[in-house]
């Protein structure tokens, strides 16, 4: 966990990359930590390599602007209240453990959920993919709301409940909204979203920073 809370600094969204496939060991690390994932969380997510479909059956038009060879993270699970919450926890958490492997990542709310790439049971539902591949560069910092903003009582708060909000505005969230807010509440952090498309999956994805530099738990339930 250490190592992953090491990555939130240095992990941007990257859009562009080189016409290169994952390498046989870097695919390897990234399926294991899936296989991990999947087991831990009970979600069913998947792996889609590059070279075994064509682009254009993954992307809608969003997709378009993303250039060289992409490979996908299909974040799915069983029909659930906190399914897109679980999705944003356990996808960053992928997308940590990529950057620290040397790949780079884009969370990609568009995609055709009806295509034959993505295998699903009758009461799963696929949420949301992430991009992975060699960026052509690392990509840049997004703009960020203040602590101030995304907090409630956070002036009376203790450093571990600030470090973890300044974590989680790192957090890369839909159209950079950042509709989340933790409060300090009797020695607690709660955290909570607004409403938004995606919202639910940007709090989950807020909540994995927040718990790796605070060192509380904030895994959903």
């Amino acid at each position: 966990m250490e190592q992953l809370a090491a990555a939130i600094n240095l992990r941007h969204s990257v859009r562009k990359y080189k016409q290169e496939y994952l390498s046989a060991e870097d695919e390897a690390k990234l399926t294991r930590k899936i296989e991990e994932i999947n087991k831990e969380s009970g979600l069913s997510i998947q792996y889609v390599d590059a070279r075994d479909t064509s682009i254009s059956r993954m992307q809608s038009a969003v997709f378009g602007r993303f250039g060289g060879t992409v490979n996908y993270i299909v974040m799915a699970g069983r029909k659930s209240n906190d399914l897109e919450e679980k999705c944003g926890y356990y996808g960053e958490q992928l997308v940590l453990f990529a950057q620290l492997i040397g790949l780079n990542t884009c969370w990609i709310g568009m995609f055709r959920r009806d295509n034959d790439q993505i295998r699903l049971a009758r009461e799963e539902k696929a949420v949301i993919v992430i991009a992975v591949g060699y960026g052509v560069d690392a990509g840049r910092p997004h703009r960020s709301k203040s602590y101030e903003e995304v907090t409630i009582n956070g002036q009376d708060a203790p450093d571990w409940f600030r470090e973890g909000v300044e974590a989680a505005l790192l957090a890369p969230t839909a159209r950079n909204q950042q509709k989340f807010r933790f409060e300090y509440r009797d020695g607690e952090a709660i955290a909570s979203s607004l409403h938004g498309a995606f919202t639910a999956v940007d709090l989950g994805i807020a909540k994995c920073h927040f718990e790796l530099a605070s060192g509380r738990n904030m895994k959903p339930e």
